[in-house]
């Protein structure tokens, strides 16, 4: 690819929030689970990639806390999918040195696929070269309700004092407490929202939107999206 140069390790934090699998099936006169196995594929590409272009931190909203408003079925066929991705790229991770993390209330995940999950998370937990972040059972409201939970527990406890409390504070109550905020957010198949995705960590992201759905998104969409990034003039709110 042209300008490798120009945009490797242009983004650090890449987060996706992975849109279209459902519209992608019903246009080729699938079922909805279909487009679901091949954003699987699409996800494999993307975290190869990352490597490629330089990007430390790669965050995937792969299931919302909405989405348990889903037929019981597709959601059967999510889990399946999660546990099959897993045991599947558990090797690429390692050899790849690539750190797996999960945000979100991962104890809903069904026992049989939280167990792979975890297996997979303790075999990554040094590595370094690279993070996965599956934003999973995941909502924005969610994860800020639960960390003013944990604040104001924290204070009631005599750990920490409210005249403390500041925007570096709260943010270490986060899921994403380690994680720094990501520098760009795409989503595909052109919707214009953030569907309660990281509401706290988007403040500053640059959004890039892509009429793509998620499974035909390729490299050279990706590329599209970090020249893009490179291309702006991030502000802060200043001049």
């Amino acid at each position: 690819m042209d300008n490798l140069a120009d945009i490797k390790g242009a983004v650090k934090h890449l987060a996706i929030i992975m849109d279209g699998n459902g519209r992608w099936a019903k246009l080729k006169g699938l079922k909805r689970t279909e487009g679901h196995k091949e954003g699987a594929k699409t996800v494999r590409k993307i975290i190869d990639l990352s490597g490629k272009y330089g990007i430390k931190y790669l965050t995937l909203y792969a299931f919302s806390t909405e989405n348990w408003r889903r037929p019981s079925s597709e959601i059967t066929v999510l889990m399946s999918l999660l546990k099959e991705f897993l045991e599947l790229n558990r090797r690429t991770l390692i050899e790849k040195d690539v750190k797996l993390k999960v945000i979100g209330k991962k104890e809903d995940i069904p026992a049989v696929t939280r167990t792979v999950l975890q297996s997979v998370i303790n075999e990554t937990k040094n590595n370094k070269s690279g993070q996965l972040i599956l934003a999973l059972c995941y909502g924005g409201r969610e994860e800020i309700t639960h960390a003013v939970r944990e604040v104001a527990e924290d204070v009631k406890n005599g750990k920490i004092k409210t005249k403390n409390i500041d925007e570096k504070l709260f943010s270490s109550y986060l899921y994403t407490s380690e994680i720094p905020d990501p520098d760009l957010m795409i989503r595909t198949s052109g919707e214009f929202r953030i569907s309660n995705f990281l509401l706290w960590q988007l403040s500053y992201s640059e959004f890039w939107i892509t009429d793509t759905l998620w499974p035909d998104f390729d490299e050279s969409d990706l590329v599209e999206a970090l020249k893009s990034f490179k291309n702006r003039k991030r502000r802060y709110g200043g001049v």
